[in-house]
């Protein structure tokens, strides 16, 4: 536990310094053509990334690639436990358009660029105008052949949180219907390494596990059930296997498989 802290405090250090040093290159670059800003943004994930693995100690793993579809758009329904996964949505999917809350583009600097990534933002008080602009905006990534990458609990939520304690809301079942593309499920246990708002993260290796695709065409009531029993067993699942491998991860309370 003790080594956990020293790396963590490490960790913070490295992770701030970068992110303060790419905040003071990118000042004149905020202009620049949008390929120029994905680059960035990838030059940036990427550090992060080898800050995380070689101070934290903390990888990754990629499951079920095969599940992906090769070419065009489709829609990523992810589990959302951590910051750790919103930093590898790009290195994962290359040029995703990200859902994602309208108040982060108000960051200073660093939000104007996350604006020139051309991702869906929204706002979360707005009620139903939000779902019309998360619809509006995936019909228009679906026309540029992008993936879309969308938390259907709309919030980070807690390892030990259930779907009841943080319904999935009908943003990406309106998208399914309106776009007429697959959702792929992503299941996930980053919570288990880096949780949610804590300053303590774990070593270890994040595994990301992509489901078998819900293709176009099913009843909306059916996709949701589906969609809600599917990311949740396996993210469930995910969360167990890491307490078998980690020792150390055993005293956290989680969700139980179910019976």
């Amino acid at each position: 536990m003790i080594i956990s802290w020293v790396r963590s405090i490490l960790f913070n250090i490295c992770f701030w310094a970068w992110a303060v040093l790419v905040c003071i290159v990118i000042i004149p670059l905020v202009w620049v053509p949008r390929r120029t800003t994905l680059l960035i943004s990838h030059i940036f994930n990427n550090g992060v990334y080898y800050i995380e693995k070689y101070v934290l100690g903390l990888d990754y793993e990629v499951r079920g690639l095969e599940y992906l579809p090769k070419d065009g758009s489709f829609l990523i329904a992810a589990k959302h436990q951590s910051a750790y996964e919103t930093m590898k949505l790009h290195r994962l999917f290359g040029d995703p358009s990200i859902i994602l809350k309208k108040e982060l583009l108000s960051i200073p600097i660093w939000g104007k660029f996350l604006g020139k990534l051309d991702i869906i933002a929204i706002d979360r008080s707005k009620g139903e105008s939000a779902v019309n602009s998360i619809v509006n905006g995936a019909r228009r990534m679906k026309d540029q052949g992008r993936p879309i990458v969308i938390f259907p609990q709309g919030t980070r939520v807690r390892v030990d949180a259930t779907a009841a304690d943080k319904p999935y809301k009908n943003g990406i079942i309106k998208m399914y219907t309106a776009t007429d593309l697959p959702i792929v499920p992503m299941a996930l246990n980053s919570g288990m390494f880096w949780p949610r708002n804590s300053f303590l993260k774990h070593p270890g290796k994040v595994i990301f596990e992509f489901l078998p695709a819900i293709e176009p065409g099913l009843e909306e009531k059916k996709v949701s059930k589906a969609l809600q029993e599917r990311l949740e067993e396996a993210s469930i699942r995910l969360m167990e296997e890491s307490k078998e491998r980690y020792p150390l991860l055993r005293a956290i309370k989680t969700q139980a498989l179910p019976s």
